[in-house]
């Protein structure tokens, strides 16, 4: 899709610019070097043609008490739409994806707990007759999802997120900040002073955000429609020695947005894992044989993105 010059400066700083304030778009524009009210005319644009998904909260699940894991398993093509619907169905899963593998089905999942996880895994293995396996995150390298709309598929922003608070710890919140993160998880409204509904609101949210619950405001894109074509899921056997070191050359990388090292299960050696994007598999292909070749990994796989079942993030529910 073409978009104009400023346009595509406008998905940048909405993807990385100071949301939190009390006129967010008219500090975009002075960033830009325009107005307010084009910097809200254009967004709206960009909301209506598809190019941003949404302007919302990003809630880290981690200072709410809850833990996330990736799951996987090998579906048939008869099962797949029932499989389909059910891991959909299913409270926690965020992202479901359809990959080129053996292992094709691959979702993300929170829950209160661990215990939790492996009880709904263990669940729907049971109820599908099909082994689902989990691979919980081991250490957190890069959480980054900001892609660059002037490079044309090319890399994403270069934008390192601090990872707060450590793995672990809850934050507790009053009921005050609760009512501010049910209202900010929706989509923040295009206008001039979009917080105004609450005269605390952005005390309490900036609160939040040096807490670690809230992890940024900003702009999710469809990144296809900015044209990166190609999507995967890199996955390499590194020794556990070496692990933390390259783990952390590979979320250096302007093609990778999430960075992890995860546990394993039998037939699937592969403990660290990167979300690479690009305009082409055959760039993606070369950044995956460049890195393996340069750190010495034999085994390693490239998993293309086939489709996209589900993308949407998890609300917190206080009610649960």
């Amino acid at each position: 899709m073409t978009l104009t010059p400023f346009q595509k400066k406008l998905c940048n700083a909405l993807q990385n610019g100071p949301l939190a304030t009390a006129r967010p778009f008219e500090e975009i524009a002075k960033i830009l070097g325009s107005d307010e009210a084009a910097v809200i005319s254009e967004t709206r644009k960009l909301i209506e043609i598809g190019i941003i998904r949404r302007i919302t909260a990003t809630i880290n699940y981690r200072a709410m008490g809850k833990t996330s894991s990736l799951v996987t398993a090998h579906v048939d093509e008869q099962q797949l739409p029932s499989v389909v619907a059910a891991v959909n169905l299913l409270f926690g899963v965020s992202h479901n994806y359809l990959r080129d593998h053996y292992y094709n089905v691959w979702f993300t999942l929170q829950a209160a707990s661990d215990e939790q996880i492996e009880s709904i895994v263990g669940k729907l293995s049971t109820d599908s007759g099909i082994e689902f396996y989990s691979l919980p995150v081991v250490q957190t390298f890069k959480l980054d999802v900001h892609f660059d709309a002037e490079s044309d598929g090319q890399s994403l922003l270069s934008c390192k997120e601090k990872i707060v608070p450590a793995e672990g710890t809850e934050v507790l919140l009053n009921s005050h900040e609760t009512a501010i993160i049910k209202k900010i998880q929706q989509n923040l409204e295009i206008v001039p002073e979009p917080f105004a509904w609450d005269p605390d609101s952005l005390k309490i949210i900036q609160s939040l955000i040096e807490k670690g619950v809230i992890r940024h405001i900003a702009a999710v894109v469809d990144y296809r429609k900015l044209g990166f074509n190609a999507n995967a899921m890199f996955a390499c056997m590194v020794e556990d020695e070496r692990v933390t070191e390259v783990g952390r050359q590979l979320a250096e990388s302007n093609n990778v947005s999430h960075c992890y090292q995860r546990t394993t299960f039998p037939g699937w050696p592969y403990n660290l894992f990167g979300m690479m994007h690009g305009h082409s598999m055959e760039q993606l292909e070369k950044i995956a044989d460049d890195f393996t070749s340069h750190h010495k990994i034999r085994h390693f796989a490239l998993l293309k993105t086939l489709k996209e079942f589900k993308k949407e993030p998890v609300k917190v529910n206080f009610e649960s």
